[in-house]
């Protein structure tokens, strides 16, 4: 499963890449990182979008995760790749605006590795 991580924070990549380290050697998950909304953009256009979840950082600046859901669901839809969005803040305006928006799931920093693993293997 292609997996694009989107998050400002450079450090997430050797996080990820720390905690999934035996199902990223399996070839079972396959992680690209963009670090803007722009460069997720960018991503998407190279990626066989049929096996794309994206987990995206709601707060980042330029275009911000919100903004970049509500594109992914306008320009991405056959078949629409499941999005998860992740924040420091658990409010429940974002965690509304998310959902109405299209994101599958909302996850609130720091996240629990364990429930993450669990739940991209119902995905797989």
């Amino acid at each position: 499963m292609k997996i694009l991580v989107v998050d400002d924070e450079r450090d997430v990549e050797i996080l990820f890449r720390q905690r999934f380290r035996k199902e990223i050697k399996s070839g079972m998950l396959n992680f690209q990182f963009a670090f803007s909304g722009e460069e997720a953009v960018e991503a998407m256009e190279t990626m066989e979008q049929k096996a794309v979840l994206i987990l995206s950082d709601i707060n980042m600046p330029g275009m911000s995760g919100l903004e970049l859901l509500e594109r992914i669901r306008k320009e991405y839809d056959k078949p629409p790749p499941v999005v998860m969005m992740i924040t420091a803040y658990g409010d429940e305006h974002n965690r509304s605006t998310a959902k109405r928006l299209g994101a599958n799931d909302f996850l609130t920093k720091p996240l629990d590795f364990n429930a993450l693993k669990e739940k991209l293997t119902s995905l797989n």
